[in-house]
């Protein structure tokens, strides 16, 4: 018997239909924002990697195309991946990646630079976007901070995908930042609520001595 489907089970869907929206209109790109800030949100208040296991869309991409189509090489994901010191240097790497996406969004926002109607590949190939934008159609920081988020968003993607191709369907997710991201904020939520318990704990053998 086939386990039950639920709506999150086909979140893939959207992952195809973000990026074939930012291929036609650049701006499309903020919705990627809900991948970002939604993965923090339940790591933060729900204590677990829930959106990991069941709302990344990528993630069932990556199964769907490895694992039902079986275009995957299924072979195991080198253990390099796994280790902590590679997963969080990645983490830092990407997150400096970001913040050199604000930066060059802030530049536009303050007059500094133009608008690059680019989107940059593995950090460091622009590739001309521009039939994506409509000059004028918004403020240029939001159209800037657009190109440089869908073109993180975009590498990520293709990196998900090699690795898919060459090891197991879902590789990317043993290094992905979000994951390594969301891991640790709940390693700490967790270590918290420990020590709350603990407190209360000894508070109230103290006052069941007295």
């Amino acid at each position: 018997m086939r386990p039950k489907k639920h709506w999150y089970d086909y979140l893939w869907i959207w992952s195809i239909l973000y990026f074939s929206l930012g291929f036609f209109n650049i701006l499309f790109a903020w919705l990627g924002m809900i991948d970002f800030l939604l993965p923090l949100a339940i790591a933060v208040f729900g204590r677990n990697k829930w959106y990991c296991n069941h709302l990344c869309g990528r993630g069932q991409l990556f199964s769907l195309l490895g694992g039902t189509l079986k275009i995957s090489l299924n072979r195991p994901t080198p253990r390099l991946f796994y280790s902590k010191w590679f997963r969080y240097g990645f983490l830092i790497f990407f997150m400096a990646m970001f913040m050199n996406l604000v930066y060059q969004t802030w530049l536009v926002a303050g007059g500094a630079e133009s608008l690059r109607e680019t989107i940059q590949l593995f950090w460091s190939f622009q590739v001309p976007w521009g039939w994506t934008y409509t000059a004028g159609a918004t403020i240029p920081w939001i159209a800037q901070f657009s190109f440089g988020f869908y073109g993180l968003m975009l590498t990520s993607l293709i990196l998900g995908i090699l690795f898919m191709l060459l090891f197991r369907p879902r590789s990317w997710c043993a290094f992905c930042p979000m994951g390594s991201m969301t891991q640790a904020i709940c390693q700490l939520e967790n270590r918290k609520a420990r020590k709350e318990k603990e407190l209360i704990q000894n508070t109230t053998d103290k006052e069941d001595v007295i």
